[in-house]
């Protein structure tokens, strides 16, 4: 693999479908000094980043944060990293599926919570007929949600206004803070360079694709969270890309944006919901899940029992979610938890050195990360002590999530 395959897949791992609806949410928690947590956000990827990116090329092949985590404290905590992930996915991929209901609602005139069920049925129906996203299809996606970000960005910035940053920080301090939390879902996901070291054609390849990641992802934030804000204003609308393309482009982009919104969801939910499957059978195999969850976990097949699990777990996060800044809040709190136990691991495995001291720095600022999700960081919390309780119900099992 090139590096410019390799950063396609890093871009598609951090960027997200979130993208449509997290500068509503951050501007509804900071006023216009959401642009101030955004580029908080940015300078936290960068050690982090490169910490994934060191931590993949001197150990390729896979197995993913919670399997880094079991080298460097030991199964336990393998098996906590591994449901902060598994429990993360239900409430993120009901968050994903709300986010295109909305732009639904909004662009093609049909009820929200309708579309996200749609959604939600349609990937589910897809990960039980055994179908996947392709990784050309996944890239394709990826190109989609660039493209719509950046033409919004181009097209919409002409028609900014100064005065939509006054007041600047009308909820001071603390708005920024609550805006960090929820923009937490929009910077996780450069775990994923941990396991992609192996398949770079040359050495070097992760660390040149994690640095040209680094930047496509900070043009495309900084420019997206400038803006949505100098055009729309503090109090723009749930469905903010359709506000900016149409001023850009007309009314022909709210239709175009609905279906957009559509495909991009589906895909990420699709994809999240194989990748959950897979490690709730895996968590099952090493006695983190009870033992019937691990059937159909083998190359090739397709683990039922455990994507039922997800959707029995998903059912009741849709029915009784109070609204979509919450189920982004408490997803954020789960993945930040991982990222943050990855780079601490990173610090013990990595030899002394640059990367050692990348290492310390990017665990600070994750666990900074980590203090902005504030209640919610409840959730993984919970989440651990489920899997800690799994494991002493199993006292004579192994517990090797991936390794």
């Amino acid at each position: 693999m090139g590096a410019w395959q390799g950063t396609a897949l890093l871009v598609g791992a951090v960027l997200g479908p979130g993208m449509l609806v997290l500068p509503h949410l951050a501007a509804a928690a900071a006023g216009p000094a959401s642009v101030l947590a955004w580029a908080g956000m940015l300078a936290l990827s960068v050690p982090v980043a490169l910490t994934f990116a060191a931590l993949g090329a001197r150990y390729p092949g896979g197995g993913g944060v919670a399997a880094v985590v079991g080298l460097a404290f030991g199964r336990h905590a393998a098996a906590v990293a591994g449901w902060w992930f598994y429990g993360a996915v239900p409430i993120g991929t009901v968050a994903g599926a709300l986010v295109g209901g909305q732009y639904v609602e909004a662009c093609l005139g049909l009820d929200a919570t309708p579309a996200a069920c749609l959604i939600l049925a349609a990937a589910f129906a897809a990960n039980a007929a055994g179908l996947r996203t392709s990784g050309r299809l996944q890239i394709g996606f990826v190109a989609l949600l660039v493209t719509l970000l950046a033409t919004a960005v181009l097209t919409a910035a002409p028609h900014a206004d100064p005065a939509n940053f006054t007041p600047f920080a009308p909820y001071g301090l603390a708005g920024v803070a609550g805006a960090a939390g929820v923009l937490m879902f929009a910077f996780v996901g450069w775990e994923a360079a941990s396991h992609l070291s192996g398949e770079f054609a040359r050495r070097d390849g992760l660390m040149r694709a994690t640095a040209v990641t680094l930047v496509v992802i900070g043009l495309l934030y900084a420019g997206v969270s400038v803006t949505s804000v100098g055009v729309l204003g503090a109090d723009m609308s749930a469905v903010p890309l359709t506000g900016m393309l149409e001023l850009g482009l007309g009314p022909v982009a709210r239709p175009v944006t609905g279906v957009v919104a559509v495909l991009l969801t589906f895909g990420a939910v699709n994809t999240y919901l194989a990748g959950a499957a897979r490690l709730g059978a895996a968590l099952a195999a090493d006695g983190a899940l009870p033992r019937w969850f691990a059937r159909g976990g083998a190359p090739g097949q397709t683990p039922y029992r455990s994507l039922g699990l997800v959707l029995a777990l998903s059912v009741p996060v849709l029915v009784w979610a109070v609204d979509l800044d919450m189920l982004m809040r408490a997803t954020s709190a789960c993945l930040a938890a991982v990222t943050s136990a990855g780079v601490a691991a990173a610090v013990r495995m990595l030899p002394a050195g640059r990367h050692r001291i990348t290492a310390i720095v990017g665990t600070g600022m994750s666990l900074l990360g980590l203090a902005f999700c504030g209640a919610y960081l409840l959730v993984p919390a919970v989440l651990g002590a489920v899997a800690l309780a799994a494991i002493g119900i199993n006292p004579r099992r192994s517990y090797k999530i991936g390794l």
